[in-house]
């Protein structure tokens, strides 16, 4: 959540901020109402306790008429005081609510615009011109079969549409991913972690997915649990309702784990293969910073994005996603996207965003220096999301003869592959 010091000093920097967003500006009037109602029913709560209390001293020192009017008075004051608690709890009640609704303040220099308006800063390698190379390429999904490595039909059998089985090479291949992934964020200073797929609503409230998000989200309801769609979820609330202590910053972790996405909206987009898919595993980085330091970690984060798709001989161009794409928690993304052949566009492998303050204000995650606590900054990155790495791996690493090329920073972990053959 923002800052409600930031909302009364400056409410047209949020309001700006949501009409970039293309969501409602009302709203933040309707919050600057509720925390003014909210902080003058606490003024009037306090005058009234401090006058019941000065009454409470008088009382045993009064005696006959003057003691029954006091006691009236006691009678009156104690109503009233009820009466400004309640209408406390409610003002407070309506300004968290309202808060909850307000999405991150967006940095100024994001591209305002919608889901096309992002800005493109840099592109990296050059899409293979398989017509020169005298063939015409085939798509992830007849790759994957003829290698033997992923299963759709048995999939949508077992458990519908969006699913798939990896099999044989294609398992092989998605441990590969993983474990390269992990060590490459492990030298960079990661901590490695395994993460729940299953977490409670502040969790998932606290990060911001329970919000315009909450459509693609996996419920529960007979546990109250949710689905994780990214392990962003529980390394964000892995140090809720804590205060970290300044010198042990930057905290950064690596989690693996499952994801879940109902992929609401999306019907007839994507619909063949594995790029759109209700699960699949990633590897995402989260890093704890103090906020004066999320921008340079954003750039760290994104380097470090960019190095992973350049290991993997990936051509990919980086984009400053515009405001009417960010999630409720960006400030500010930036997404890398491969290049798929057979589609002929660049589309998402991996982002990155910096959450500034907004999760930690949610999850009451703060840091200490010296005397003085405040919140901290959480930014996050996917550094692979298994099965769409796998689409831009096939379609840009096949050969005419229908194998695929092996990039060398995954040949350690398939026992030295330089190609995957056909079955």
């Amino acid at each position: 959540m923002i800052d409600l010091r930031l909302l009364r000093e400056d409410p047209d920097r949020i309001r700006a901020s949501q009409r970039a967003r293309g969501e409602d500006v009302a709203l933040v009037d309707a919050l600057l109402s509720a925390d003014e109602r909210r902080r003058s029913s606490g003024v009037r709560f306090d005058e009234l306790r401090s006058e019941q209390k000065a009454l409470g001293k008088l009382i045993p020192k009064a005696t006959g008429d003057e003691k029954q009017e006091l006691l009236k008075k006691a009678g009156e004051l104690a109503a009233a005081v009820k009466a400004a608690d309640a209408e406390q709890d409610e003002a407070d009640g309506q300004t968290k609510d309202l808060l909850l609704k307000l999405g991150n303040v967006v940095h100024p220099d994001v591209p305002v615009g919608g889901e096309e308006d992002f800005t493109v800063l840099e592109t990296v390698g050059a899409p293979r011109d398989f017509a020169a190379e005298g063939f015409e390429p085939k798509d992830h999904l007849e790759l994957g079969e003829a290698l033997g490595a992923i299963d759709m039909e048995r999939a949508a059998k077992v458990s519908g549409s969006r699913f798939y089985y990896l099999t044989g090479i294609g398992a092989l291949l998605e441990l590969a991913l993983v474990n390269a992934a992990i060590a490459r964020a492990t030298e960079a200073g990661f901590t490695p972690m395994l993460t729940p797929a299953l977490v409670r609503p502040r969790a998932m409230e606290g990060t911001g997915f329970l919000g315009q998000a909450a459509d693609n989200v996996y419920h529960l309801e007979k546990d109250n649990f949710y689905l994780v769609g990214t392990s962003e979820v529980p390394l964000a609330a892995y140090h809720m309702d804590e205060i970290v202590e300044a010198d042990r910053l930057p905290l950064r972790y690596a989690g693996f784990s499952p994801c879940y996405r109902r992929e609401a909206g999306t019907y007839g987009k994507d619909t063949r293969g594995i790029f759109r898919v209700h699960q699949f595993d990633k590897v995402e980085m989260f890093s704890y910073v103090a906020p004066e330091d999320a921008e340079a970690e954003h750039e760290r984060l994104l380097t470090w994005e960019k190095e992973w798709l350049t290991a993997l001989e990936l051509p990919f161009q980086v984009i400053d996603v515009a405001t009417g794409d960010l999630g409720a928690s960006a400030s500010r993304k930036y997404d890398c996207e491969a290049w798929i052949p057979t589609q002929g566009k660049y589309r998402e492998l991996t982002s990155t965003s910096n959450c500034t303050e907004f999760q930690a204000r949610r999850l009451s995650i703060r840091m200490r220096e010296g005397k003085k606590v405040r919140p901290l900054a959480t930014l996050n990155g996917t550094l692979c999301a298994v099965t769409r790495t796998i689409v831009a791996l096939l379609e840009n690493h096949q050969q005419a003869d229908g194998s695929v090329h092996v990039p060398e920073v995954l040949r350690p972990y398939l026992s030295g592959r330089t190609v995957l053959e056909p079955k």
